[in-house]
C-alpha cells in the first residue's frame, strides 16, 4: 500500500492562509501611497508618549 497517495491533497505552497486587512495594494494601503516624514514622526512621538504613560 502506498500511504503517500492516501488522504487529502496538500495545499499550495507559499500561499497565505488568509488575506491581511491592510495588505499592500488593497483599498486601505494602495501601492502608490507614501506617508510623509512629518506624519511618520508624529505617529512615532504619539506611540512614545503612550508608552511612557503605561
Amino acid at each position: 500500500m502506498d500511504y503517500g497517495k492516501s488522504g487529502a491533497a496538500k495545499g499550495a505552497k507559499n500561499t497565505p492562509r488568509h488575506s491581511e486587512h491592510n495588505a499592500k495594494g488593497s483599498d486601505k494601503n494602495p501601492y502608490n501611497k507614501q506617508t510623509s516624514k512629518a506624519e511618520l514622526l508624529q505617529r512615532m512621538k504619539a506611540a512614545a508618549e503612550k508608552q511612557k504613560k503605561d
